[in-house]
């Protein structure tokens, strides 16, 4: 049946995180540091609002823009928090996920002979998306002597007159990574220079650790240029909710809404309560994660030290990004022989573009105990590679 597919379906490779992790699904007693998903549930308050609003029979659709009271909400939190303030009824839009968000966007402003500009490692989905929306996609590398920050000298040599669209994405899956204003402020100049549409996904922009995050709309002369996503599952432990949002010029975000209304429709609107009242009352219980992971953060970053990785310390996220190529093993082999001797379940770097080979990604949303026994069975399997 492949000749009925579309070339693009057909040829488009599965992804680099659930390839692996389907064979993990098949072995007992591993423990999996691959997964971004936070080891917390929903805050009860969210919880509870969700259960309310089926009990008072909150079960219709809504508009395909999503409920006008969680749009105004986040209108205020934008601009409260972030400094930037986007028209709640033609400039936001309530989608099922980030993900759908980043589909949607792409959908809207890309087509064939566009290129799309994606900071190397990335989102394994940013690439995927850009392709079937008909897209060339050019990695721009980051290294992680530069703290994986997106560099003016790299856009500028990846930049082709056919670019359209750059993707940034800080506080950084999978490698931890922020960027500052003053980091922001070239890339901006730059992309008004050259007439790009920036998606901005900070999805993980609550999970800062040092300093204040800095939204790239904020910056002078970026907000209409700018398409602000994000969402609720990362910061708030609402993975299984799937809902998110995206902001910025209302043509943009009309042209995603007609996609939107002929695809998923509106977002679930239980979700969608429970996501209004995320923004209005989870903030004491949000903090209390943010403080966890950032423990949890220092325990990854020196166990790897201590067993003789190099290892960038993160500044966002919840993820460590070390490198493994004191072992001698590429990301692969090392990602698959630490599964099988020692049933540690680690994401290989080339899942996330080709500037993540000699690294692994781990995730720390799980407990204490639970990464304090895997980073002892990964020092295991590195002893015997280092010691050879």
């Amino acid at each position: 049946m492949k000749h009925y597919l579309s070339p693009i379906a057909r040829d488009l490779p599965p992804s680099g995180i659930r390839k692996f992790f389907d064979l993990v699904s098949t072995m007992k007693n591993v423990i999996s540091l691959g997964v971004g998903e936070p080891d917390f549930v929903t805050p009860w308050t969210v919880r509870e609002s969700g259960i309310f609003s089926l009990e008072q029979g909150q079960t219709m659709y809504t508009s395909n823009s999503g409920l006008i009271e969680l749009r105004q909400e986040l209108s205020y939190f934008m601009a409260k928090e972030m400094g930037f303030e986007y028209d709640p009824q033609s400039e936001i839009l309530i989608t099922v996920g980030a993900s759908e968000a980043v589909d949607l966007a792409m959908r809207a402003l890309l087509g064939p002979g566009d290129v799309a500009l994606i900071p190397d490692p990335a989102y394994v989905s940013y690439a995927p998306c850009a392709q079937l929306a008909g897209a060339e996609v050019k990695y721009i590398p980051t290294h992680a002597e530069e703290g994986f920050r997106l560099r003016l000298p790299d856009l500028e040599k990846a930049y082709t007159p056919n670019s359209k669209l750059l993707i940034l994405s800080y506080p950084n899956n999978p490698t931890g990574a922020i960027m500052t204003r003053e980091d922001y402020l070239p890339i901006a100049r730059f992309v008004e220079e050259h007439d790009l549409i920036v998606i901005s996904d900070e999805i993980y922009s609550d999970l800062t650790y040092e300093g204040k995050h800095t939204p790239f709309a904020s910056l002078p002369g970026m907000r209409d240029r700018t398409l602000h996503i994000s969402g609720f599952s990362k910061a708030y432990a609402m993975t299984g909710w799937r809902i998110g949002y995206a902001a910025g010029h209302h043509d943009i975000i009309q042209a995603m809404t007609r996609i939107h209304q002929y695809t998923m429709l509106c977002a679930s609107i239980t979700a969608q309560f429970a996501a209004l009242e995320a923004l209005r009352s989870a903030g004491k219980a949000k903090a209390e994660m943010v403080t966890t992971y950032n423990r949890r953060r220092r325990i990854m970053v020196n166990g790897f030290r201590k067993m003789g990785l190099s290892c960038f310390e993160p500044l966002g996220a919840f993820y460590v990004f070390p490198s493994i190529e004191a072992t001698g093993l590429s990301s692969e082999e090392f990602a698959e022989q630490l599964l099988h001797e020692e049933k540690v379940a680690v994401v290989p770097g080339t899942a996330f573009g080709p500037s993540g080979e000699g690294h692994i990604r781990c995730s720390y949303a799980y407990s204490t105990e639970k990464l304090q026994e895997a980073l002892k069975r990964i020092e295991h399997f590195v002893q015997k590679r280092i010691n050879k």
